[in-house]
C-alpha cells in the first residue's frame, strides 16, 4: 500500500462539504475542550475570544491534517499519521486543537520547555516555516500554558485560507511518490480522499483546497495508479 493511516478523526465522511455547519461544530469542539469550567467569568469570556482570534488568524478547527501538509509531511515510511505526532517530533504535547494552519497545545508547565524545543526542531518542507509561542490567555485550564503552534506559508495563501494549487500539488507527490518504494498495491481516490483534503472534507474540497485543487489532485493520483507504480489497484 501506499501509505497505513493510523490516526484519524472526525466522523463519516462527508459527501456534501457544509461549509457553515463544519465550521460550526469544530468551533463547539474547541470551546468544549479550551474554554476552562474553574475560574470566574472574566476568565472564560478572554478565553472564548482567544478561541475566536486564532480561528481568525489560522483557520477553521480541523480534525486532521492532509498528508502533504507542513505540519505532518514525513515521507520517510509506509506509516502516516494526520495530525501532529511523536512520529513526527512533537513531544510534551497535551489539550491540542488543530486548525487548518496551526494548532493550540495547552501542557502543564514541565512540558513547556519540550514542547517548543521540539516544534523548533522539526524539519518541514521548504514552502513552510513553524513556530512555537506561548501566548497570555486562560485556555483549557489555569494551571496550564498556552502554547500555539503556527505553519508559517512562505506564499500567499489564496482567498479563504485555501492552499494554492501549485503548492498542494507539489507537496502531494513530494509526499506520495516516495511510498513506491514499499508499495504493493495502489489505493483508489475514493479511499484517499480524506488522505489528500484532510478531514472534514465533502466530495470535492476541504478547508485545506478548494474544488479546482481537489480535482486536480484526484485527476494526478488517477493518473499515478493507472501506470502501476505503487503496484496494482486495490479495489
Amino acid at each position: 500500500m501506499p501509505f497505513m493511516c493510523l490516526q484519524t478523526f472526525g466522523g463519516p465522511e462527508m459527501a456534501v462539504f457544509r461549509d457553515e455547519e463544519a465550521r460550526e461544530r469544530g468551533f463547539e469542539h474547541a470551546k468544549r475542550i479550551l474554554i476552562p469550567r474553574e475560574g470566574t467569568p472574566g476568565d472564560r469570556k478572554k478565553a472564548l475570544e482567544a478561541l475566536q482570534d486564532l480561528v481568525d488568524e489560522l483557520g477553521p478547527v480541523v480534525d486532521s491534517y492532509p498528508s502533504w501538509h507542513p505540519l505532518v509531511a514525513q515521507p520517510d515510511g509506509p506509516i502516516s499519521f494526520r495530525t501532529p505526532h511523536a512520529r513526527y517530533g512533537y513531544e510534551g504535547l497535551d489539550h491540542t486543537i488543530f486548525f487548518a494552519h496551526g494548532f493550540v497545545t495547552c501542557p502543564y508547565p514541565h512540558a513547556v520547555k519540550k514542547v517548543i524545543s521540539s516544534v523548533e526542531a522539526i524539519k518541514v518542507p521548504d514552502v513552510a516555516t513553524l513556530t512555537a509561542d506561548c501566548i497570555d490567555s486562560p485556555l483549557y485550564s489555569t494551571a496550564t500554558t498556552t502554547i500555539v503552534v503556527r505553519c508559517n506559508w512562505k506564499q500567499p495563501l489564496d482567498p479563504g485560507k485555501l492552499v494554492p494549487k501549485r503548492l498542494a500539488i507539489g507537496l502531494m507527490l513530494d509526499t506520495e511518490i516516495p511510498h513506491w518504494h514499499h508499495a504493493d498495491v495502489a489505493e483508489t481516490w475514493e479511499t484517499m480522499r480524506g488522505h489528500f483534503l484532510g478531514e472534514p472534507h465533502g466530495a470535492r474540497s476541504s478547508f485545506f483546497v478548494s474544488q479546482e485543487t481537489a480535482m486536480a489532485m484526484k485527476r494526478i493520483w488517477i493518473s499515478l495508479i493507472e501506470s502501476g507504480v505503487f503496484g496494482p489497484v486495490y479495489h
